[in-house]
C-alpha cells in the first residue's frame, strides 16, 4: 500500500512537471523558423520583357515588404543612361520599387536593369540576387550573352565592383572612345566571385574592357582607374568564355608646380618616369649657389637642393626629354628656416641575419669620416666593417661580420657625416641585437611548370606586401633562410624584359602587364624548421 502510495505520488509529479513544461512553452514562442527566402516579385509596370517600350517610369512589386541596400552602387543599367534614373523609395520598408527614367531612350534598343543586391528583404536582409528588369523599344529582345571572369594582374584577390563593357565595333569606335563614351552595354561583377555575364545583347562584333571605375562615369580616367582589355575582336554570338586581367596603368607624364619648402629646399611633384625629367633654371644662379637633385625616396617627388640665395625668385624649365615636353615655373622665395641634417637607422631593436645596417638621410650626404665612426660588439669590442655611400637612396649601408645573440652599436662622434651643407652630425648611437638562429625558419621552393626565365620569386605577407625576393635566369632552388616565423604567400613574376620589376600593361600600346602567378596556399614558416614547397605553375 506505502508503495502504491509513492508511485501514485510519483505520477502526480511527473503529470504537474508535464503541465507546467507545456504552459511554459506556451508561454515563450519561439519565433518559428529563420526566413531565408529572398523576396520575390508578384508583377511589375510595364511587364519585364515588355517590346516598343515607351514609359517613363517602372515599378516593381514585391510578396513582402522589402528594402533597398547601396543601391546607387549595385544597380546597371545597360547601355548606360547620360542621366542616372531616381529609385525610391529609398527610406524605410516598402512592397515596391519605383524607377523613374530621366534620359531619352535608344531606338529599337534592349535595356537591362541589373539590380544586384540591392533588393533585401526587411526583416532578415536576404537578397533577391542579380534581379533584372529587360524591357526594348524596339519590336523584339536581344537575347545573346557574354561570360567570364576578371582577375587582377598583380593582387591575389581582384577588386570588388568590376564594371565590364562591351563596345559596339562601327565606324564611330576608336581607341579612345572608352575615354570620352559610354559602352553600348555593361554589367558588373559585384562583390561575391569575379565572374561576369553580359545579357540580352545584339549579334554583332564588339570591343569587351573592364573598368575598375572609381569616377561611376562609364569612363576611363587612366590616372585612378585600374583596366583590363583583350587585343581581340569578339564576334557575337560567340560560346567562349574570357578572361580579363586589370592593372593600373604608369600615369602620363606631368611635372607639378614646384614647392618652396625650406630655404635650401625646393620640390618638384612629377608623374611618370623621372629618369626622363631635367630640371633647369633660366635665372642665373650666383657662382656661390650651389645645386644637387635626389629622388625622394617614397614618393614621386624630386628634391631640389640648393644653397641658400637672396633671389627673390627662380625661373625654372622642367623638361622630359623622351617626350619632348617643357614647363616653365617661378619659384618665388620666402623668410624660411633651413632644412637640416637628420639621421636615422632602418634597424631598431633586432636585426635580422639577412638584413643589412644602414643610415638614412633627410639632407644629401657628401662624406662619411670613418675614423668617427665605431662599431662595438659585446659592449667591449671594436669590430671591423666597411660602408658604400647610396647617393640615389642617400643613405650609408654598413657591412660587417653578423653572428647570433649578439649586442652590437654603431657610434658616430661629431662630424662623422657632414652633408652637402657642410652640416654635421651631433653624436649618435644606434643600439641592436640579433637572436638566436633558431629563431628564424627556413624556406626552398622549386617553381616549376609553365614557366620562362627570367623570373623573380617574392615572399608576401598575407597583405601581399612584400617581405623577400629572389631572381634567377634559369632553373634554381630559391632558397629563404632566417624567415620570421608566420604566415607567407608566393609570388612569382614572369620579368619578360629582365628589368627586375614588375611591369604593368598600358591599353593603348596594347601591351599587357607581365604575368604573375600565386601559389594557392599560405605558408606557415615556424622558428628552427626547415621547409620545402614546390610550386607547379599550370597556367
Amino acid at each position: 500500500m506505502r508503495y502504491l502510495k509513492k508511485l501514485l505520488s510519483l505520477f502526480f509529479v511527473i503529470l504537474m512537471g508535464l503541465a507546467l513544461w507545456q504552459c511554459a512553452k506556451r508561454g515563450t514562442p519561439s519565433g518559428g523558423p529563420q526566413d531565408i527566402t529572398p523576396p520575390q516579385i508578384t508583377r511589375t509596370e510595364p511587364d519585364n520583357f515588355s517590346t516598343n517600350f515607351k514609359a517613363e517610369k517602372i515599378r516593381l512589386y514585391f510578396d513582402e515588404f522589402i528594402k533597398l541596400q547601396d543601391v546607387q552602387n549595385q544597380l546597371i543599367v545597360s547601355p548606360p543612361l547620360k542621366y542616372p534614373p531616381e529609385v525610391k523609395p529609398l527610406g524605410g520598408a516598402n512592397k515596391y520599387v519605383e524607377i523613374i527614367i530621366k534620359d531619352t531612350l535608344r531606338e529599337n534598343t534592349t535595356y537591362t536593369l541589373n539590380f544586384g543586391q540591392s533588393i533585401v528583404d526587411n526583416n532578415e536582409g536576404n537578397p533577391n540576387n542579380f534581379l533584372t528588369y529587360v524591357f526594348s523599344t524596339g519590336d523584339y529582345i536581344d537575347s545573346l550573352t557574354l561570360s567570364g571572369a576578371v582577375k587582377d594582374a598583380f593582387n591575389r584577390k581582384a577588386d570588388e565592383f568590376i564594371s565590364v563593357m562591351l563596345y559596339e565595333l562601327d565606324t564611330a569606335y576608336t581607341d579612345s572612345t572608352i575615354y570620352k563614351s559610354p559602352p553600348n552595354y555593361i554589367t558588373n561583377t559585384l562583390d561575391s566571385l569575379p565572374l561576369f555575364e553580359l545579357r540580352n545583347l545584339k549579334a554583332g562584333k564588339y570591343v569587351l574592357v573592364a573598368l575598375k571605375d572609381l569616377n561611376k562615369n562609364n569612363l576611363f580616367n587612366q590616372r585612378q582607374d585600374k583596366i583590363g582589355f583583350l587585343k581581340d575582336t569578339i564576334t557575337i554570338p560567340t560560346d567562349s568564355i574570357y578572361l580579363l586581367t586589370l592593372f593600373q596603368e604608369l600615369p602620363d607624364y606631368s611635372a607639378s608646380v614646384p614647392s618652396y619648402v625650406a630655404k635650401n629646399h625646393i620640390i618638384f611633384g612629377y608623374q611618370g618616369n623621372h629618369e626622363d625629367i631635367k630640371i633647369e633654371t633660366l635665372t642665373t644662379l650666383p657662382d656661390s649657389v650651389k645645386t644637387i637633385i635626389l629622388k625622394e625616396r617614397e614618393t614621386d617627388t624630386l628634391n631640389y637642393w640648393l644653397t641658400p640665395t637672396d633671389l627673390d625668385s627662380i625661373i625654372f624649365t622642367v623638361s622630359n626629354t623622351k617626350l619632348e615636353a617643357i614647363d616653365t615655373f617661378t619659384v618665388k622665395t620666402r623668410k624660411l628656416p633651413l632644412d637640416s641634417l637628420t639621421l636615422s637607422s632602418n634597424v631598431r631593436g633586432k636585426m635580422n641575419f639577412e638584413e643589412s645596417f644602414s643610415v638614412l638621410a633627410n639632407t644629401p650626404i657628401v662624406s662619411v669620416d670613418t675614423s668617427k665612426v665605431g662599431l662595438v660588439v659585446s659592449d667591449s669590442i671594436l669590430a671591423p666593417f666597411s660602408y658604400t655611400l647610396d647617393s640615389l637612396e642617400n643613405k650609408i649601408d654598413f657591412d660587417f661580420e653578423v653572428e647570433s645573440n649578439q649586442n652590437y652599436r654603431f657610434a658616430f662622434l661629431p662630424g662623422a657625416i657632414t652633408d652637402f651643407f657642410g652640416m654635421e652630425n651631433d653624436t649618435l648611437d644606434y643600439n641592436f641585437s640579433t637572436g638566436s638562429f633558431a629563431d628564424y625558419g627556413n624556406l626552398r621552393v622549386n617553381v616549376s611548370g609553365n614557366i620562362r626565365f627570367p623570373m623573380i620569386v617574392q615572399l608576401t605577407n598575407e597583405n601581399g606586401e612584400t617581405q623577400r625576393e629572389l631572381s634567377a635566369d634559369q632553373p634554381k632552388r630559391f632558397e629563404f633562410n632566417n624567415l620570421e616565423p608566420g604566415n607567407y604567400m608566393i609570388r612569382v613574376i614572369f620579368d619578360d624584359n629582365a628589368n627586375g620589376i614588375w611591369d604593368t600593361g598600358n591599353y593603348l600600346k596594347k601591351v599587357q602587364p607581365e604575368k604573375v602567378s600565386y601559389y594557392p596556399d599560405v605558408i606557415d614558416v615556424r622558428a628552427n624548421w626547415e621547409l620545402e614547397q614546390t610550386f607547379i605553375i599550370t597556367d
